[in-house]
């Protein structure tokens, strides 16, 4: 564990809720993703090649996708440990969908999990933050 590290959990998203483009994500929407094992990374705002640390755990729950994830970039883990970057977010492509307005996404293929400052779905936050930093012992402490 290196110094500044942190351990986050939160929901990438909240079911049944509409977001800010009009979808709603339906409970079982990532059940076959997630099945399929592949790895899932975290990621910085969705860039592709930011990755910021490693997802620990990724289920569905009663309430949406809950995420468990260390973050190892010394910047992205001191603004979560603040709270100031508390925003969750997911890539993913449609596997199944219904209607407009607001489309019901009910099968999705999870590609990424990231931290932004503007999630699509405002209910998609972190939720608790641990610091697993290892303060250095100081010589001469009783």
């Amino acid at each position: 564990m290196r110094e500044g590290e942190i351990r986050f959990a939160g929901y990438a998203s909240v079911f049944g809720r509409v977001d800010r483009g009009g979808d709603v994500v339906r409970a079982g929407a990532f059940a076959a993703s997630l099945r399929e094992g592949r790895a899932v990374p975290l990621l910085w705002q969705h860039r592709p090649g930011a990755v910021i640390g490693a997802i620990e755990t990724l289920a569905e729950d009663a309430r949406g996708l809950r995420v468990v994830a260390r973050v190892t970039h010394p910047t992205a883990a001191a603004l979560v440990a603040r709270g100031a970057l508390t925003g969750l977010s997911f890539g993913y492509r449609v596997r199944g969908a219904r209607g407009e307005n607001p489309r019901e996404l009910t099968s999705l293929d999870l590609a990424e999990v990231s931290l932004v400052a503007a999630p699509m779905q405002p209910a998609a936050r972190v939720i608790a933050v641990e610091n697993l930093a290892v303060a250095p012992a100081k010589a001469g402490a009783a």
